[in-house]
């Protein structure tokens, strides 16, 4: 005899957030950003995909939960993409500094940062979550090749490691408002055809 559920919450935990964020976290390491798909993860989960999407409205928000990145792609997409085209590169170091200011923020991107240069799997994730889901959406909307925009994210890479991976001084004791001015004007080249 088979018992049908009727309409309400599942049984079992009341945490189905965290227990979607951890299959996801299992999903993304076994299959790499890309190939993961949110029906998949629904699956691994054990609940319906229109839940994930009610917790999280993307994959690539999902991600960013998932490895407890301080921001998602729909919140650093505009905000790179918001004001004048001259400005982008300021932009984009404003963000990145204000996004690694304090621990809380920082620590989780770092660490990805250390697993990707570690780990192959941890690489291929990193690599096409920046790639598909943040950098060539910028680079398709304003119209630049994908080389340049992957130019300019490798030179704040580069900076990012220098201020709080190997913390170079200077750099690791610069204000943010003199890596600005020092910054910008390289990354706006990048973004000038």
């Amino acid at each position: 005899m088979t018992v049908k559920r009727g309409p309400g919450r599942r049984p079992g935990s009341a945490d189905t957030r965290g227990e979607i964020l951890a299959a996801a976290r299992r999903v993304f390491a076994e299959k790499g950003f890309d190939k993961a798909t949110v029906r998949g993860i629904a699956r691994e989960a054990q609940v319906d995909p229109a839940l994930v999407h009610h917790y999280f409205d993307t994959k690539e928000g999902m991600f960013a939960a998932a490895m407890r990145l301080p921001l998602t792609p729909e919140q650093v997409v505009p905000a790179v993409l918001d004001g004048p085209y001259e400005e982008i590169g300021e932009r984009l170091v404003r963000l990145l500094l204000k996004v690694t200011a304090t621990p809380e923020t920082r620590e989780p991107m770092i660490a990805l940062i250390r697993s990707a240069m570690t780990h192959e799997y941890a690489a291929s994730m990193f690599r096409e979550f920046v790639s598909n889901a943040l950098l060539f959406k910028v680079a398709d909307t304003i119209g630049v090749p994908h080389l340049r925009i992957e130019a300019a994210f490798a030179q704040m890479f580069g900076v990012l490691m220098a201020r709080y991976v190997l913390r170079l001084e200077p750099m690791a004791g610069a204000e943010p408002e003199e890596l600005v001015e020092l910054l910008a004007p390289t990354i706006q080249r990048y973004f000038t055809p």
